[in-house]
């Protein structure tokens, strides 16, 4: 680092993500500058994988696009909460099945130039069905279970662009294991 932090503000807090500015100093010229930075308790992806090699996603109506999309179930971490705890609420949650079996395949900054977010992302197998349990606003939901070329096919045409699934999809065939 070539600066120091002078000073730090929280300028906004949400249910969400908080925002913080910070004023810095760079060292040497002593120039000033501020930094701003979404505050985020990061979260977990899980892909899920059924024993016939069917990955199970959700579509989801996005408020900030306007438009529903294609994703790997997931969630926001609660204050404290391991990833993985919050992987296998989120599997729960979403789509219904359950898993024994869940290993973590990497993570990823999600926009490391102004937010702080991390997403954990999890490999769910040897999956059990059962009953899922859909949040408030969440009702819409409907689960989708594609192949892996289905799913790459999807990525390519453009029917898939939400982040964190393109980079659970990637981890999962690359083989990333941790």
């Amino acid at each position: 680092m070539n600066f120091t932090v002078s000073k730090t503000n929280i300028v906004f807090q949400g249910k969400v993500f908080d925002v913080k500015v910070d004023e810095i100093e760079y060292n040497g010229s002593g120039n000033k500058s501020f930094r701003q930075v979404a505050l985020h308790p990061g979260g977990a992806v899980v892909l899920p994988l059924k024993s016939d090699g069917r990955i199970i996603l959700v579509s989801q109506y996005r408020y900030p696009h306007n438009e529903v999309l294609l994703e790997l179930p997931a969630g926001k971490l609660e204050k404290g909460e391991d990833p993985l705890n919050c992987a296998t609420r989120e599997l729960t949650e979403e789509t219904g099945y359950s898993s024994k079996k869940v290993s973590k395949l990497g993570k990823i900054y999600t926009t490391p130039g102004f937010c702080d977010e991390i997403l954990h992302i999890y490999l769910a197998e040897d999956l059990i069905p059962g009953d899922h349990a859909r949040e408030e606003g969440e009702e819409g939901m409907e689960v989708v279970e594609l192949t892996l070329e289905e799913a790459e096919e999807k990525i390519r045409n453009g029917k898939i662009v939400d982040a964190k699934t393109i980079c659970g999809i990637s981890m999962y065939k690359l083989g990333s294991r941790f």
